[in-house]
């Protein structure tokens, strides 16, 4: 039986051992908190209770967009005035909260204590008022925590500590089992019911996604399991993991179609899939992917676009624009680079790409300005201030509540920075 063959890089070095200009001054960047927006969708039993400020309140529900008519599985227990003044015992305040909820709220299966930045807050130990809570309300009810301070992560990282919070959950799987592949990271259903069926097609399995969809369906993790990372900002998840012997496979991630076919090659490496057999399922989605994606390719190839730091998908993307789209990388910004998770991505971009890691705000302006490129890729709060001064920019934020991952959505992702440019055209006509 042949192994799938690997993809052949066209420079093997890429930027590899490209030195990265690291930054540690200001730094303009959401929460981790905005995670929840996307993860109270997957989990579908899961409730998120953000322990914080009205001005958390006020951020998630900006975030989230929510209708009035919608309930959704997620609010924010309120450090007011009278808990600031010492009236009132903080842990008393949330275990009230909790019980309120729960009897109002009875299909939730699993809650998280989100811990916020202010002061107060930060002094509740939400470790302990879990595991009390959990106690209480057990077995019906798991209840966990972590932190989805702003002060301590990017926005993205709120959903890594929210996995790590539960692998200690997953039950246990033992070395004598069959091999199976867990893909972590949160997508979404249709493109995770993608990724399924070409796993059922390939032969491969059995197969498990984390975070499920139901609380109750937690995937076994151990020595017999293989991961594959959907997202490149789960450093501390696949840390917890590896501790419980689950052995990571190294792969660019899904985005467009070379990365897809490289990260579907790394579990049918791993699984002894025949070479045959991969080329046969994956041939029409890497030709539909590439199709869709050449139709960008005339408005992108040749622009230039410069990444500042947000959610940790900035080098992935760069491949990917730089790869399939022909798009010039004038700088590559990310919050925090990863070398042994982004392995293969950096040795797939050009080599002599300008990579920084973490953010001196002032300072990356100054850079952006001078260079002058085509597209800005930004957060909200430096979008509008560049579009004044006459650049098209592109909200980092939508790259990650889009799906993007897959065969299907190559197009797509191609289309969210043709986008902005043909506005800009069409303005300027």
């Amino acid at each position: 039986m042949s192994a799938v063959v690997p993809i052949r890089l066209e420079n093997s070095a890429g930027c590899t051992n490209a030195p990265v200009l690291k930054e540690r001054g200001q730094r303009e960047v959401f929460c981790g908190l905005t995670g929840i927006i996307w993860l109270h969708r997957k989990i579908q039993d899961a409730f998120f209770l953000v322990v914080g400020s009205r001005t958390c309140a006020h951020l998630i529900q900006s975030a989230a967009g929510v209708m009035i008519f919608a309930e959704p599985r997620f609010a924010t227990a309120i450090i007011d005035e009278r808990d600031l003044a010492g009236l009132a015992d903080a842990n008393t305040e949330l275990d009230r909260v909790v019980t309120r909820l729960l009897e109002r709220r009875p299909e939730i299966k699993l809650l998280f204590l989100v811990g916020s930045c202010p002061s107060e807050v930060i002094k509740l130990d939400l470790s302990r008022a879990a595991s009390r809570l959990s106690g209480q309300v057990a077995p019906g009810v798991r209840v966990l925590n972590y932190s989805g301070s702003g002060i301590e992560t990017t926005f993205t990282q709120g959903e890594d500590a929210c996995l790590a919070s539960l692998v200690p959950s997953l039950p246990r799987s033992s070395i004598e089992q069959a091999p199976a592949l867990l893909v972590v990271g949160a997508l979404a259903d249709v493109v995770e019911d993608q990724f399924q069926r070409l796993f059922d097609q390939l032969g491969l399995g059995p197969v498990r996604f984390f975070p499920p969809r139901h609380a109750t369906d937690l995937p076994p993790v151990g020595p017999n399991t293989r991961f594959l990372l959907a997202q490149p900002f789960l450093a501390d998840t696949a840390r917890a993991l590896e501790a419980a012997g689950a052995q990571r496979l190294a792969s660019p991630f899904p985005l467009g179609e070379e990365g897809t076919t490289a990260w579907l090659q790394a579990a049918a490496n791993a699984f002894e899939v025949p070479a045959e057999r991969f080329a046969a399922v994956t041939a029409a989605g890497r030709e539909r992917a590439a199709a869709a994606v050449s139709r960008q390719r005339q408005a992108l190839a040749g622009k230039r676009i410069f990444f500042f730091p947000d959610s940790q998908l900035e080098i992935p993307l760069a491949r990917f624009l730089s790869r399939e789209l022909g798009m010039q990388l004038v700088e590559v910004g990310t919050p925090y680079l990863h070398r042994q998770h982004l392995a293969e991505e950096l040795a797939m971009l050009p080599e002599g790409t300008f990579l920084s890691e973490g953010q001196d705000v002032d300072k990356q302006l100054d850079r952006c300005r001078d260079a002058h490129p085509d597209i800005v890729v930004c957060g909200l709060g430096l979008a509008n201030p560049l579009e004044s001064e006459g650049m098209t920019t592109k909200w980092a934020i939508e790259l990650v509540f889009t799906p993007i991952q897959g065969y299907e959505q190559a197009g797509d992702l191609a289309e969210l920075f043709g986008r902005p440019l043909n506005r800009r055209l069409r303005l300027a006509a």
